[in-house]
């Protein structure tokens, strides 16, 4: 009998060491062949992994398993998302090739310099932000961005042949970007942009500047959307400094605005929307609501798609993001 049991608890152990790891091929819809050197990951974070030769991948997540989908994104496509991908048999991955319609006026990299200068200068703007960790951030194939107006050039419009290369240089990642959508109002001066991103730690980087980012990266954390959902998740808020309020700028209770599915995933909401402190008496950030609710996990993942910031934290772009496996304790 205690053969058996171990035996039983044995197979247990193997299956869920198992289940850590994600697999599958990844395949062009149009021609069924597979794509080589495409990227896999956990969107906004540093999990990831590349496609071999015949389209295979191999994810370990033994060490961080997300409840957020899965994303592939390889040059010339159109970014996957998976909710309902498998760790118990390979999955298959059919992916979209993007074409880029540039018959409107298109502003490139030879030609209209000074016009090029000005559109690349509201794009870094925009898409790194403007604090002073975007000052130490690098575009560094800002040739493979492309640019397009609107009919009546009030609208511009960004494109990228090749996924945005950042080298942030305040908080020492290494950022991958593959850009879905970039438009900038002249009139409005209002933006909307949007992708996937991965992170990779700066491999050169000397004791003494890992020390100096890890000093920035915490700086960059406090008041973040990241830091917010995960005081929200442990229902910890007014330790960390925050204050959430309703349209009526009243303080509402917790569990007027949380609640929980399962042990993984709980919902925010609010109908006339949020307005949030971080140790200040008045908010300074809010967040506009497009969906009844909007699901968040421990790590600070939400969906971005069901929500609009405004205010201090909505000043937060690509530069100041951390990745949602970052650890305060590093």
């Amino acid at each position: 009998m205690r053969r058996l049991i171990l035996l039983f608890l044995f197979f247990n152990i193997n299956l869920v060491a198992y289940n850590q790891v994600i697999k599958g091929t990844i395949f062009d819809i149009k021609t069924k062949s597979t794509i080589y050197s495409a990227s896999v990951y956990f969107n906004g974070t540093s999990v990831g992994t590349l496609s071999d030769e015949n389209g295979n991948f191999h994810l370990d997540i033994s060490k961080y398993h997300p409840s957020m989908p899965l994303t592939i994104s390889a040059i010339g496509y159109y970014s996957v998302t998976l909710k309902d991908f498998s760790t118990v048999k390979p999955n298959a991955v059919y992916m979209n090739p993007k074409l880029f319609e540039l018959n409107e006026v298109t502003v490139n990299a030879k030609f209209h310099g000074l016009e090029r200068s000005e559109n690349l200068t509201i794009f870094r703007n925009e898409f790194l932000g403007t604090t002073g960790n975007a000052m130490n951030c690098k575009i560094t194939n800002e040739d493979d961005i492309r640019f397009k107006y609107s009919s009546n050039k009030d609208t511009l419009k960004a494109y990228a042949t090749k996924p945005i290369l950042i080298d942030n240089r305040a908080l020492g990642y290494k950022i991958t970007y593959y850009l879905d959508k970039f438009e900038y109002d002249k009139q409005s001066k209002s933006f909307l942009f949007k992708g996937n991103i991965i992170f990779r730690e700066d491999s050169t980087a000397t004791a003494a500047k890992k020390q100096y980012f890890e000093r920035k990266r915490k700086l960059a954390y406090l008041g973040s959307r990241i830091h917010f959902f995960r005081a929200l998740w442990t229902n910890d808020l007014n330790s960390a400094g925050f204050t959430v309020r309703n349209s009526a700028n009243e303080i509402v209770p917790y569990e007027k605005i949380v609640f929980q599915k399962d042990s993984r995933t709980k919902y925010l909401k609010c109908p006339g929307g949020l307005g949030i402190s971080y140790y200040t008496k008045q908010p300074t950030s809010f967040i506009v609501f497009l969906k009844e609710s909007v699901s968040f996990d421990p790590s600070g993942y939400f969906e971005p798609e069901g929500i609009i910031w405004e205010g201090e934290i909505e000043r937060q772009r690509i530069a100041d993001l951390l990745p949602y496996d970052f650890s305060t304790n590093e």
